[in-house]
C-alpha cells in the first residue's frame, strides 16, 4: 500500500510552473507521518498547521487504482479504494477542530480548522489540482471539475455561515455547475444570530427563496473524527479562499483570454496576501492597495450597469452620451487595474514602489525654542573620565562658547532627537544603542558619533515601516553605524528637505536609502551593504549626490526611477568615485516607462512583435536589459489619463455601436515590462556629473534598464 500511495499520479491538471514546496510527492507519505508525530508532541497553536499538510495527498482520490497494471497479482492492494492514504498508519481525521466562539450556550457543532494553511499548501492546491493552466474564462469549469473529484456528493452536515447568522444544514446534493449545494434545514433549528432573531419558519422561508441552493463557499463542514470529510473541508476552504482573496470580478472580462491565469494572477496575488499577512509589505502600501481594490470594484460596477443599459444597434443622442461616459469609465477602470497589477507583481512592486506611506507618523517641525537657547544633547549609557575629557575639549567647549547654549544628557538617541529643536546638536558617544521606535528628523539638526562608525552603533530591533525618516530642511548625520533588523521599508528615507550624510555605515535588511520626490541627499564616504532591495533608491524630481561611497552586496546597487509622475521632472544625480560591487543584480539600474503606450492600447508590433517571450514570462523571470541606459527625458512622456480622455471624446463623437464593440476587444495590456536596446549611460540627462566610479562583480552587469 505504501508503494501504491507513492506511485499514484496526482488528480488534476498540472503546469510546468515552479514547485514552491520542498516536499516531493514521492516521499510525501513518510513526510506526513513525521508531521503526525510532531503534532502529537506539540500541543501549541502551531498544531493547526500540521493537520493542513493533508492537502496534496487527499486530492488523489480519483487515481487510487492508477497503477493496477504495475501491481499485477496484488489483488488486495488493487481492491482497496485508498481514499485516505493516512489510514495505512492511523485512522481518523488529520485536521484540527475549530471550536465555536459564540459562547457556552451555542447549540451549533464545531467545524474543521482549515483557515491556517501555509502558502505552499494553497499554491500546490491551486496549481496542481484546482486551476492548473486554465484561462480566466475556464476558472469556474476547472473549479467544478476539482470539486467533483474530492467533495462528498451528499449526506454531510455544514454550517451555512453569513455575516448575520450561522445555521446548521444538511447537504443533499451538489450543483457543481453553479458551485452550489442543495441543502435542507436540520430540525429542530440550530443557529447563532448576530443582531437579529430567526425562527424556524423564517429560516425555512429564506431557504425556500434560495430554492434550497447555497454557494459552496458559504458552507463550513461540521467536524467529524472519522476523517471521511477531511477532503471536503479542505476543498471548500480552497474554494472559499480563492473567491475571497484571489478572484476579481473583472478577471473574466479580459478579452485577451489566452494566458495562464495561475501564472499571471493567482500566484502574485497569493504571494502578496502572505507577504501582507507576515508584515513584509509597508502598511502604507497595504492601505493603498485596499483603497485601489475598493475603487476598482465600484468603477467596475458602474461600468457594468452602463454597458447593460446600452443598445449596440441604437445611434440616439442618449446612447452617444452613454458611450462617452462608458469610455471614460473604461479608461478609469484600466488605470486602476494597472495600479493594482503593479502592487501585485513582486518585480514591479520592487522597481516602481509607491508614492507615500498613508499611515506614516506625522511629526511636525518644532522650530526654534522660544527662548532662543541652543542645546547640545549628549547620548551615552556610561563613559570613562578620559572620554569625558576628550568630549569636553574637542566638542563641548567649541559648541558651548556662548551663554545661550545648554548641555543635556540622555541614555538613548531616540529621546535626544525627540527633544531636539532646530539648530541643536546631538553627540552620540561610543556604544551599542538598541532602539525599538523609528527615528524621525523633522528639524534641521546635526547628529554625530563621537568616534569611529563601528564604535557608535544604533540598532533597530522591532518591526516597523522605516528606521530613520528625514523631513528637515538641513539634517546632518556623521560617524554612526545604523543596523536594521526585521524592518519593512528602507533603513533611511529622505521624504523631503535635505539630508547630508558623511562617514556612516548602513547595514541594511530591506531597501537601503530612499530619496523621495523633491528631496535632496548628499552621501559622502559611506558604506552601505546587505539590502534585499536597492542600496540607494532614487525617485523622480529628487536631487542626489553620491561621492566616495561603497555600495555592495545588495540586490541592486542604485535604482533610479525615471518615470513620468505628477511633477514630470527627472531626478538630478551626481556620482563620483563610488565603488559599486558584488551586487546580485545590476550596479546601476534605470526604471522607465514605455513611451507611447497607454492602458488598453496594444503595443506597437514593430517593437513588441508576436515572436519571443511574452510579457508575463518576462515579469515572472524579472527580465531587464544588460546594456547601457538610454538618453531620454521623462518630460517627453505625456500623462496617460489626459491622452486617454482626449481619445474617448473622439470615440464618442463617432458611431457609438461600433466604438462600443471596439472597447470590448481592446487588449488590456496588463503585462507591460520589457527590455530594449539603449544607448550610453554617461550621456543620460539625469546625471549632472558621473566620473571615477568603479563597478566590480555585479551579478547581472554594471548598468541596466527596466521598461514597464
Amino acid at each position: 500500500m505504501e508503494q501504491e500511495a507513492r506511485d499514484t499520479p496526482s488528480a488534476g491538471p498540472r503546469t510546468a510552473g515552479d514547485e514552491p514546496s520542498d516536499v516531493g510527492m514521492d516521499d510525501f507519505e513518510s513526510y506526513v507521518h513525521v508531521e503526525l508525530d510532531l503534532e502529537k508532541n506539540d500541543g501549541g497553536p502551531e498544531g493547526t498547521h500540521s493537520g493542513s499538510y493533508l492537502t496534496p495527498a487527499v486530492l488523489q482520490k480519483e487515481d487510487e487504482n492508477a497503477d493496477e497494471e504495475e501491481e499485477d497479482g496484488d489483488d488486495e492492494d488493487d481492491s482497496d479504494s485508498g481514499t485516505d492514504h493516512f489510514n495505512t498508519e492511523k485512522s481518523g481525521t488529520q485536521l484540527q477542530r475549530c471550536e465555536r466562539q459564540a459562547g457556552g450556550n451555542s447549540s451549533l457543532p464545531d467545524t474543521f480548522q482549515t483557515s491556517h494553511l501555509l502558502f505552499y499548501e494553497r499554491f500546490k492546491a491551486y496549481q496542481d489540482y484546482m486551476l492548473g493552466d486554465c484561462k480566466p474564462s475556464e476558472v469556474k469549469a476547472f473549479a467544478a471539475d476539482y470539486l467533483e473529484k474530492v467533495v462528498e456528493p451528499c449526506d454531510w452536515l455544514a454550517l451555512w455561515s453569513t455575516d448575520v447568522f450561522d445555521v446548521l444544514v444538511e447537504v443533499c446534493d451538489l450543483d457543481l455547475k453553479d458551485l452550489k449545494a442543495c441543502v435542507r434545514l436540520v430540525l429542530p433549528l440550530q443557529c447563532d444570530t448576530r443582531g437579529c432573531e430567526l425562527t424556524e419558519e423564517a429560516m425555512a422561508s429564506l431557504l425556500e427563496a434560495t430554492q434550497h441552493r447555497l454557494p459552496l463557499q458559504e458552507l463550513l463542514v461540521v467536524y467529524e473524527q472519522s476523517g471521511d470529510f477531511d477532503q471536503t473541508a479542505l476543498a471548500l476552504e480552497h474554494l472559499r479562499f480563492f473567491y475571497t482573496h484571489i478572484w476579481r470580478q473583472w478577471d473574466e472580462e479580459d478579452e485577451d483570454d489566452d494566458f495562464d491565469y495561475f501564472v499571471r494572477c493567482v500566484e502574485p496575488r497569493l504571494r502578496l496576501y502572505y507577504d501582507i499577512l507576515e508584515d513584509r509589505v509597508p502598511s502604507g502600501l497595504v492601505a493603498e492597495y485596499q483603497s485601489l481594490l475598493e475603487n476598482c470594484s465600484q468603477c467596475f460596477q458602474k461600468f457594468s450597469v452602463l454597458r447593460r443599459g446600452l443598445s449596440t444597434d441604437s445611434d440616439t443622442e442618449l446612447d452617444n452620451v452613454s458611450m462617452v461616459e462608458g469610455l471614460k469609465l473604461y479608461d478609469q477602470l484600466e488605470t486602476l487595474k494597472r495600479k493594482l497589477h503593479i502592487i501585485e507583481n513582486p518585480l514591479l512592486r520592487y522597481v516602481l514602489g509607491y508614492s507615500g506611506n498613508a499611515s506614516q507618523k506625522c511629526v511636525q517641525s518644532r522650530g526654534l525654542r522660544a527662548s532662543g537657547m541652543k542645546v547640545v544633547h549628549v547620548v551615552t549609557a556610561s563613559c570613562s573620565t578620559t572620554q569625558l575629557q576628550s568630549l569636553l575639549s574637542d566638542r563641548l567647549l567649541p559648541l558651548c562658547s556662548s551663554e545661550d547654549t545648554d548641555i543635556q544628557f540622555y541614555r538613548d538617541p531616540v529621546s535626544a532627537v525627540e527633544n531636539s529643536h532646530q539648530g541643536d546638536v546631538v553627540i552620540v558617544l561610543p556604544g551599542i544603542y538598541s532602539v525599538s521606535n523609528s527615528i524621525f528628523l523633522p528639524d534641521s539638526i546635526t547628529i554625530e558619533g563621537f568616534g569611529l562608525p563601528d564604535e557608535v552603533v544604533i540598532e533597530k530591533k522591532n518591526k516597523g515601516d522605516s528606521f530613520v525618516e528625514s523631513t528637515g530642511a538641513d539634517v546632518r548625520l556623521s560617524n554612526i553605524k545604523f543596523i536594521q533588523h526585521d524592518a519593512i521599508e528602507g533603513i533611511l528615507c529622505v521624504r523631503q528637505g535635505t539630508l547630508n550624510m558623511e562617514n556612516c555605515v548602513l547595514q541594511c535588511e530591506t531597501t537601503g536609502v530612499i530619496v523621495r520626490t523633491s528631496a535632496r541627499l548628499t552621501m559622502n564616504m559611506c558604506d552601505l551593504y546587505g539590502s534585499k532591495g536597492a542600496g540607494v533608491e532614487i525617485y523622480p524630481g529628487s536631487v542626489c549626490s553620491l561621492v566616495g561611497n561603497g555600495i555592495h552586496h545588495c540586490k541592486d546597487g542604485i535604482l533610479i526611477k525615471d518615470f513620468a509622475g505628477e511633477l514630470d521632472v527627472m531626478p538630478s544625480i551626481t556620482m563620483e568615485n563610488n565603488v559599486i560591487h558584488n551586487n546580485e543584480g545590476y550596479g546601476v539600474i534605470l526604471v522607465k516607462s514605455n513611451n507611447g503606450e497607454q492602458p488598453g492600447v496594444p503595443l506597437d508590433q514593430s517593437e513588441d512583435g508576436p515572436a519571443g517571450p511574452t510579457a508575463e514570462d518576462k515579469q515572472q523571470a524579472g527580465v531587464t536589459d544588460p546594456t547601457d541606459l538610454t538618453r531620454s527625458s521623462s518630460a517627453d512622456v505625456k500623462s496617460e489619463s489626459a491622452e486617454n480622455s482626449n481619445s474617448t471624446d473622439c470615440d464618442g463623437a463617432s458611431t457609438s455601436g461600433r466604438k462600443w464593440h471596439l472597447i470590448r476587444q481592446l487588449s488590456r495590456n496588463k503585462e507591460t515590462s520589457c527590455s530594449r536596446a539603449v544607448q550610453d549611460l554617461m550621456d543620460h540627462q539625469i546625471f549632472v556629473s558621473i566620473q571615477g566610479n568603479q563597478f566590480r562583480r555585479n551579478g547581472m552587469g554594471d548598468l541596466g534598464t527596466f521598461f514597464y
